[in-house]
């Protein structure tokens, strides 16, 4: 797992819109980086609308969203509409920041075991080094506890 002051690793991935985003497009900006599993589940929609309805706050500090899953551009589109999501929503099929950032991790469900993305939030600073981490979040206290570390 990545540790506070350590740079965030960078990558380009797609948007909901199909275009490439990188990481090093905020530098400059404080970024709030949540990595959650699945769209369209309880928990992450949930997480995803505590964050949407919060947006403006975000906004008002100067802090960009981003949410990240292994779910497809196509799947980002029909969650993001569904929800009324303002921020942006990155695909990661091939795990590629998923990885980088070390929350691809065994989980254990009605007790079997498999691997999955664990909800993680990271809040990376103006300069793209790491200033939280916060692992295994709660979806329905995620925002409000962020807005809270600001």
């Amino acid at each position: 797992m990545l540790e506070i002051g350590m740079k965030a690793p960078n990558f380009t991935l797609k948007d909901k819109n199909g275009n490439d985003v990188s990481l090093s497009d905020f530098i400059g900006k404080k970024v709030v980086l949540y990595f959650y599993p699945k769209d369209n589940t309880p928990g992450c929609t949930r997480q995803a609308c505590a964050f949407a309805g919060a947006y403006k706050q975000f906004e008002a500090k100067g802090v960009e969203v981003i949410g990240i899953s292994k779910d497809s551009v196509a799947s980002h589109v029909k969650f993001a509409e569904k929800y009324d999501l303002p921020f942006v929503l990155l695909s990661d099929p091939d795990r590629i920041a998923i990885e980088a950032y070390g929350v691809w991790q065994e989980k254990k469900m009605y007790g079997k075991v498999t691997f999955g993305v664990v909800r993680t939030t990271f809040i990376i600073d103006e300069n793209g080094n790491i200033e939280k981490v916060m692992p295994k979040v709660k979806p329905d206290t995620n925002a409000a506890d962020i807005l809270a570390e600001l």
